[in-house]
């Protein structure tokens, strides 16, 4: 891999948005500690990626949600005033402002993204569904929605339980389990009711682990990075952010997920999302992210650095393929997440591993971090304006 010196990183400065997130804490320390100048923007100042040792500069910007011209006018005029090489967009709503409005950026900084619409079309699951069902890669059962009327029509086709969900969407926004006929009416109407159209899809059966195949795609629109993992707990228990996860090899989801974003013109960092059916120990796709994740911790603490190696796809810069990592590393979502797994989860007590063994050689946390403990303090802070500030009211509401 192409290594710049500690002299050149240094004069290397990257902008990297939505500090609120565990992902951008992540991102800002992996760039930091290569000696990357880590610029880091948020509508709040209690976040904790702003609170870690690596961010060099902290920004307060407008929110790219609520007040997207702001944005766009702030960020384009710190950027004129305050070079930096790349800008690194974190969360999904700030991704798409700025792919959209990419041309306002592209005398000032690098963009690491894929076009517009390649992204616009990555996160709509139906079209990415059928787009795998051309690729002979498994699925579950799909069925859509243009109409409430349909759902009596609908309800004869289907084994029970099913899953309703939005069309685009991300994570668990928007999921609803139905176990019986009765339930499918409303749970359509209230997809149809937020503005979106519903897919019904087959439930998998609940012991079949998910699996997240993360990549990286250079300008080709071909993998230069990957990396699988395996959910070992998430919260809300049955369906939502991973708050334990380990470092695995599927040679199955890895080789899905590659083909898959290839074809979809992806430039960037992108996750697939997969569940084991273990019926008959297929790995079927469930969604496309295409953007950073979550659990993004796990990848750089295994040896895969995403944020870095991004960095230098944006500056032009060649490096081998990065395929290999720590297998068996385990990451810890502990502050709130794998404690709310804990009091949700009716088999609290006989957890694998035990919710109690905190300290073991192979396990990371995705916040807390000793050579890092500020963010610690930011993670506990960030409850305020989570709860009390207009600016994350689609979040509480996602939530």
């Amino acid at each position: 891999m192409t290594h710049l010196t500690r002299k050149h990183l240094k004069n290397i400065r990257v902008f990297v948005t939505d500090g609120y997130w565990r992902k951008t804490l992540a991102a800002v320390r992996a760039l930091g500690r290569c000696g990357v100048q880590v610029t880091t923007g948020e509508s709040t100042y209690l976040a904790p990626a702003l609170f870690s040792r690596y961010s060099h500069s902290r920004v307060r910007t407008p929110s790219p949600v609520l007040q997207p011209s702001r944005y766009l006018d702030f960020l384009e005029k710190y950027l004129s005033h305050h070079p930096h090489h790349v800008l690194m967009p974190m969360e999904e709503d700030t991704l798409l402002l700025l792919a959209r409005n990419r041309e306002r950026f592209q005398q000032i900084t690098s963009l690491p993204c894929a076009a517009h619409h390649h992204l616009l079309f990555a996160r709509d699951k139906l079209k990415v569904l059928r787009r795998a069902e051309n690729l002979d890669i498994p699925i579950p059962k799909t069925f859509e929605v243009n109409r409430i009327a349909e759902a009596k029509t609908l309800s004869r086709h289907l084994k029970y339980p099913v899953v309703v969900k939005p069309r685009v969407g991300s994570g668990s926004a928007g999921v609803q389990y139905v176990t019986e006929p009765t339930q499918l009416p409303a749970a359509l109407e209230h997809v149809f009711r937020s503005g979106q159209s519903p897919l019904v899809q087959e439930k998998l059966p609940a012991e079949g682990a998910g699996i997240g195949a993360s990549f990286l795609l250079d300008q080709n629109h071909q993998v230069r990075a990957s990396f699988i993992h395996r959910r070992l707990r998430e919260y809300p228990v049955h369906g939502g952010p991973s708050t334990l996860r380990q470092s695995i090899i599927h040679e199955q989801a890895r080789r899905d997920g590659t083909r898959l974003l290839e074809s979809l013109s992806l430039v960037g960092v992108g996750m697939v999302e997969f569940k084991i059916d273990n019926r008959d120990g297929t790995v079927k796709l469930l969604e496309v992210n295409p953007r950073f994740w979550g659990s993004l911790a796990l990848a750089i603490n295994a040896g895969v650095n995403f944020p870095y190696l991004l960095t230098l796809l944006a500056l032009g810069l060649d490096f081998p393929a990065v395929h290999t990592y720590l297998v068996g590393h385990l990451c810890r979502w502990l502050l709130p997440g794998d404690i709310l797994h804990f009091l949700q989860n009716p088999n609290r007590w006989r957890l694998q591993p035990s919710f109690f063994e905190f300290r073991q050689a192979n396990m990371s946390y995705d916040i807390i971090d000793m050579d890092d403990p500020l963010p610690i303090l930011g993670s506990l802070l960030a409850l305020l304006p989570f709860y009390c500030s207009q600016d994350f009211a689609h979040v509480r509401l996602r939530r």
